[in-house]
């Protein structure tokens, strides 16, 4: 039987298959939890619970009864709303061979082979316009439009020995025969949103797997699905947040979803843009904070950033650091690195650790092996923007930048059960 968390995660990986997705459907879950959603240039000063929505980044807060600003403090988490994928090009339609095709723009770090011989869907957001105003309307298609066919052995001998996918020329997906015809994506959207073809302005629109999310394994102690990095943070994050009863006084918990972190963060609505720290400014001169004690609040908050984490593959034991395995169900992965790739250092990691242990929670330890290049996260910006302590954080997981991952089914439940001990350790 799947355990609540995990068919809840489920559910949410499911219907959010974009970034714009995950935004809308994470306000309307903290929504039911009794948060207000408000927009940008609204007031915020009248709530005891808010979220905002900027695009693809969502940020919310909950304040505890009682702020004295003086000893104000804020326990944020951080995560990311985006996930590698193909992205629909503003002229996709192209045509060769008798085949009609849409050109696709590699966003992020993807796995190019995961995504051949997939049937895919589209998803995002698209711009209309009747002339006198503009509107942004969401996008969700399963129906089954696309297909990235991979190339027959007998037409590469050498496929097994190394494939080597050209990112402009082997990634265009098919979607239909015969010749192309200019227009034809714009049509389809217009009549998926039931508006006139020359409404439709722009838009952002990306493929998506169409396999459900599923347990895994013979005593379904697996699980697998599509943009587990990053949307399993994202769902910790806001179950942790959403079902907190009480919060420590002085504090504003905070739970910040960023777009773009896959392509740098370097965006108005990713980590290195302003929206964190002037919202956390707005949230402190809500509670009457001066600009003065709104900076002495971060210097005594805490910040942890939820990424996915590289749980040691069986096949590939030799790409792990011998001494820091990292295993599926394993509970939390602390992640370490020198070089600061990661943001946690010795009191970070103290301080997080001593939270998971007042819940009996297990937890990990993770260091990238020192031969190979590290990736890296929200945490480095978030420490560098706001200048406090921040600790890397998230659960194990395989094929990362898949089109489909894999992870263990009681890490969710673990993951969210350590950030619910975050917010409310005093």
């Amino acid at each position: 039987m799947t355990e609540p968390v995990l068919q809840d995660l489920f559910n949410w990986i499911d219907e959010t298959p974009s970034p714009y997705h995950a935004a809308s459907n994470a306000c309307a879950r903290l929504a039911d939890s009794g948060f207000t959603v408000r927009q940008p240039d609204d007031h915020w000063n009248d709530l005891e619970k808010v979220v905002v929505k900027w695009g693809g980044t969502v940020i919310a807060a909950a304040f505890s009864p009682k702020i004295n600003p003086d000893f104000l403090r804020f326990r944020i988490v951080g995560a990311h709303t985006d996930s590698p994928n193909l992205r629909i090009k503003p002229k996709p339609e192209f045509g060769s061979a008798g085949y009609q095709q849409l050109g696709v723009e590699i966003y992020g770090g993807v796995l190019l082979n995961s995504w051949l011989d997939r049937d895919l869907g589209l998803s995002g957001r698209v711009v209309v316009s009747d002339g006198d105003s503009h509107e942004t309307l969401l996008f969700h298609s399963n129906q089954p439009l696309l297909r990235v066919p991979q190339l027959a052995i007998h037409l590469d001998r050498e496929a097994n020995e190394g494939l080597k996918l050209d990112r402009q020329m082997h990634l265009s997906p098919v979607w239909g025969l015969g010749d192309s015809k200019e227009g034809a994506f714009r049509s389809f959207l217009a009549d998926e949103l039931n508006v006139s073809a020359t409404e439709i302005v722009s838009w952002d629109v990306m493929c998506h797997d169409l396999t459900p999310s599923s347990v895994l394994g013979l005593d379904e102690q697996l699980y697998a699905a599509p943009r587990i990095d990053n949307l399993a943070s994202c769902h910790a994050a806001l179950c942790a947040l959403g079902s907190l009863d009480t919060l420590p006084e002085n504090t504003i918990a905070v739970v910040a979803l960023f777009d773009h972190e896959e392509v740098g963060s370097e965006s108005s609505t990713g980590a290195k843009g302003a929206l964190l720290s002037n919202s956390l400014e707005r949230f402190a001169t809500a509670r009457a904070s001066s600009r003065e004690q709104y900076l002495r609040a971060l210097n005594r908050s805490f910040c942890v950033s939820a990424d996915g984490a590289h749980a040691v593959h069986p096949n590939y034991v030799d790409r792990h650091e011998p001494g820091h395995h990292v295993a599926l169900n394993g509970g939390p992965v602390i992640k370490v690195n020198a070089n600061v790739r990661y943001a946690t250092d010795a009191e970070s990691s103290g301080q997080f650790q001593a939270y998971l242990k007042s819940a009996n929670i297990p937890f990990q330890q993770y260091v990238h092996r020192t031969n190979l290049p590290c990736g890296s996260t929200i945490g480095p910006i978030t420490a560098a923007q706001l200048g406090m302590p921040v600790i890397d954080v998230g659960s194990a997981q395989l094929s990362m930048h898949s089109a489909r991952e894999m992870g263990g089914a009681h890490d969710p439940a673990l993951l969210t059960s350590g950030l619910s001990a975050f917010f409310a350790f005093d």
